[in-house]
């Protein structure tokens, strides 16, 4: 591993240390985080580090302030983590950095510590740009599956009173103003029955049929929702999406099956709220529910939150959109169909914006890679971010 204390601050060089870690979401982040705690001890920059979500490895994310020590001012967020290697084929160690030509190859160089490495690059230069109003680096963890250490460092954050203003979230745009994307809500629906043998129907309870006429009422949601759902232009599909997308149960086809369960999601479009859908699925099966219960004092359906990832929308007019669009460059403001930490944090009160180094296209592939171009961009946006600041006025 690089030296925290004497690798040079560029972001190529930063890059290559921070891929070394391997970050998959399945492994703890603490020697990545500890690195960069490091990196910025040594440019005289203290930093906080706050547990995340619990679980069987360790997890935290890290918040540092460069300048005035307060809430307020503009935040630089990317997260640490990446997806899993393992069944892909790359040409190379992808936790080696490898260059050919003005590629750098690695997972997660595109998605996204090249974003970081370019945020840590910064630094210097940062402590020379925020003398009035604080600059804030944050670094997450767990976004690859569920986001949750953005919205525990938001709570933090929140508590600290270091809450931001703004937030440039970097993720793969190739510098592209992303002002909304749509949300994901995500539920596991378990049905208890009861069993018996088929011969006999009446003396059990069947959770694949109860569980089959959910589906249905899901196939159907989701075909309404195509047909008649809220529209927001500039998304493809344009509404809001819901699909089942894996389903077990049963064991022995002469057997009642006692479990069945499934797994369905929400792809929401801003003013679609997944809570919301989510308690018209509940009212629409209760029937269902009752039906399992009938003699059967353990029956009946369960439901297991997976996902609560809120839609991101930023206005076309707001003052970081056209901030951004000076300085990238851009006359134009998309909207993107995945999902960011930028919806969290725009939900906690930072307004949020999209707009990071390399291609989406990149991300979770194999032979994952950013150019050293969009790097050197990403390097001036971030100073030229920092140097202008944001005009009250525009806001």
């Amino acid at each position: 591993m690089s030296d925290p204390h004497t690798v040079p601050p560029q972001s190529a060089d930063i890059l290559a240390a921070l891929v070394a870690f391997d970050t998959t979401s399945a492994k703890s982040n603490a020697p990545i985080i500890t690195w960069i705690e490091q990196y910025l001890s040594a440019h005289g920059v203290p930093s906080t580090r706050y547990p995340g979500p619990e679980g069987a490895v360790e997890k935290w994310n890290l918040h540092a302030v460069i300048g005035p020590d307060r809430a307020g001012g503009l935040a630089f967020s990317g997260h640490v983590d990446c997806v899993p290697v393992e069944g892909q084929e790359w040409s190379s160690d992808p936790f080696i950095l490898r260059e050919d030509g003005d590629r750098l190859y690695g997972r997660g160089a595109a998605d996204m510590k090249g974003f970081v490495a370019c945020m840590l690059a910064a630094v210097p230069d940062l402590k020379a740009y925020a003398a009035n109003d604080p600059i804030h680096l944050l670094f997450t963890c767990d976004e690859e599956i569920t986001c949750d250490g953005a919205r525990y460092l938001m709570a933090d954050l929140r508590a600290a009173d270091r809450m931001p203003d703004r937030c440039i979230v970097g993720e793969p745009s190739l510098l592209a103003p992303i002002i909304a994307h749509k949300g994901r809500f995500a539920v596991r629906v378990t049905f208890q029955g009861l069993p018996g043998h088929s011969s006999n129907p009446e003396a059990g309870r069947n959770a694949l049929h109860a569980m089959g006429r959910a589906i249905a009422f899901c196939a159907d949601e989701a075909d309404r929702l195509a047909q008649d759902g809220h529209r927001v232009a500039g998304f493809e599909p344009p509404y809001t999406t819901m699909q089942v997308g894996v389903a077990s149960g049963g064991s022995i086809l002469n057997i009642i099956p006692e479990h069945a369960s499934f797994e369905v999601e929400w792809r929401n479009v801003p003013g679609d709220d997944g809570p919301a859908m989510f308690k018209a699925l509940q009212d629409r099966l209760s029937p269902l529910e009752q039906v399992l219960k009938l003699g059967n004092s353990q029956g009946g359906i369960t439901y297991e939150q997976l996902c609560d990832l809120p839609p991101l929308a930023l206005s076309r007019e707001h003052g970081l959109t056209l901030k951004t669009q000076r300085i990238t460059g851009r006359n134009t403001a998309g909207h993107v169909s995945y999902g960011t930490e930028a919806g969290i944090y725009q939900r906690a009160g930072m307004d949020s914006i999209v707009c990071g180094p390399g291609d989406i296209a990149q991300a979770h592939r194999p032979d994952e890679f950013v150019t050293r171009d969009q790097l050197a961009r990403c390097d001036r946006m971030i100073r030229d971010f920092a140097r202008r600041g944001i005009e009250e006025h525009e806001l």
